[in-house]
């Protein structure tokens, strides 16, 4: 099994977990752990030599309420399906990541966040209930107001206080399915500052790609509405796929600078607003399927860091020139700020600060030695970096960056380990 960074693939005992299942008895020394879409990029979903519990035999819709919008459903629901299943009833997920193909219950384990934050908040923020099974058969069921210590060790809580059998989420009504976009091309960080702080009170939504290569930090700010619009369906489009792993990585030193420039400036021509579907303005990658391949055999890392927003600007334009240059980074660069709230989970990422996301080609000791760097700058701004996202974190920026670790730790489930637990708190 390996995650979708690609970064290796180590032997499992893996199961598909059934309805009404208790969880498969673990052998003597062996620990086991939750995968739903092995969508996150480093090892928090893998457990080497141990066992895997697969959900994808738990993705029942168990009921919803349509006035209320509420819905309970089981833990290997993929978001795609609730998307697919309430957006013609109305309702929408009140948060979402940057793709549907993820599921419900390790969608609620990292705590996600969407182009929302300042508005909605996390997804933990929404979920209502949870049933947590324990390695020794004993049943939770815990939310913001029932035990609610245990909720929010959960939430967030990277799959390591049981196996979520059961959720219960609150949706967000919607007039339908379409957004009003407005894009607004910026040339440096300080003109995308004007525009997120600009945007947080009228705007739903709001992101920004941002080029890697550019010192300044020039970029593309999209920010969105939902809006009732009397359209017909969008054609469904067709979705393409990377059919091989190239030989070398495609996202290089020489590939990247052309296509950003080329990127930012198709978009500065697109500036303006457009009615869009919710579909490619939430999830940009879902119509290139295997995306993941065009990083070459040796896979790649996601870095991903928030820091407060008082150090946000310094920060982002301090990791932007080691990132520049280091001839690294993605075509994929995202920047966006979080609201002033804190987290609901004691482990989740997200908090008020600035977050910058970006993929690097796996290009071994070189990569990592950029990633020391970068770990510097997070560090003296008081950042941390996001664990869904991490393959190599030092251990004491995990602890400085997650001031509320030893509490956590109080509920591990003893009988569930992971890579990243492993590597960050040692069991």
């Amino acid at each position: 099994m390996s995650s979708w960074g690609r970064l290796g693939s180590w032997e499992h005992d893996a199961r598909v977990l059934q309805r009404g299942a208790q969880i498969l008895p673990v052998q003597a020394g062996m620990t086991g752990l939750a995968y739903g879409m092995g969508r996150s990029y480093g090892d928090i979903c893998l457990n080497p030599g141990g066992m895997l519990w697969q959900t994808s035999g738990l993705d029942r819709f168990i009921r919803f309420d349509p006035s209320l919008g509420r819905l309970v459903c089981e833990p290997g629901v993929l978001l795609r399906d609730i998307q697919q299943v309430m957006v013609p009833r109305g309702w929408i997920l009140p948060v979402t990541p940057g793709t549907q193909f993820v599921t419900i219950g390790g969608a609620v384990a990292n705590d996600v966040h969407g182009k929302n934050h300042h508005v909605a908040g996390s997804l933990g923020d929404h979920v209502k209930r949870l049933v947590l099974l324990r390695t020794d058969g004993s049943v939770i069921t815990c939310s913001p107001t029932d035990q609610p210590e245990w909720f929010q060790a959960t939430v967030g809580g990277m799959g390591l206080t049981g196996v979520i059998t059961e959720i219960e989420i609150q949706l967000h009504k919607i007039a339908g399915p379409w957004l009003e976009v407005e894009t607004l091309p910026y040339e440096n960080l300080d003109e995308f500052f004007v525009l997120a702080d600009a945007s947080e009170a009228n705007w739903d939504y709001t992101v920004s790609w941002i080029d890697c290569m550019s010192r300044k930090g020039r970029g593309i700010f999209m920010r969105a509405n939902h809006v009732a619009a009397d359209l017909p369906a969008p054609l469904q489009a067709r979705k393409l796929s990377i059919p091989l792993v190239p030989p070398v990585s495609l996202i290089n030193k020489f590939s990247l600078q052309p296509f950003n420039a080329l990127y930012f400036n198709l978009k500065k021509q697109q500036a303006g607003k457009s009615i869009s579907h919710y579909q490619p303005f939430f999830y940009p990658l879902d119509n290139l399927l295997q995306w993941n391949r065009i990083y070459g055999p040796k896979g790649f890392y996601q870095y991903q860091s928030v820091v407060p927003r008082e150090h946000g600007r310094d920060a982002v334009h301090a990791m932007l020139q080691e990132i520049a240059q280091a001839g690294a980074g993605s075509f994929l660069a995202v920047l966006k700020t979080f609201g002033e709230r804190e987290p609901v989970g004691m482990m989740s990422f997200a908090q008020p600060g600035v977050t910058l996301a970006l993929d690097f080609a796996n290009k071994g000791a070189e990569t990592l030695q950029l990633f020391t760097r970068l770990d510097a700058i997070v560090r003296e701004a008081g950042g941390r970096l996001y664990a869904a996202k991490d393959a190599r974190m030092p251990r004491e920026l995990f602890e400085s960056g997650y001031p509320h670790l030893d509490e956590f730790l109080s509920y591990r489930d003893p009988g569930i380990s992971s890579a990243l637990s492993r590597r960050l708190t040692g069991s």
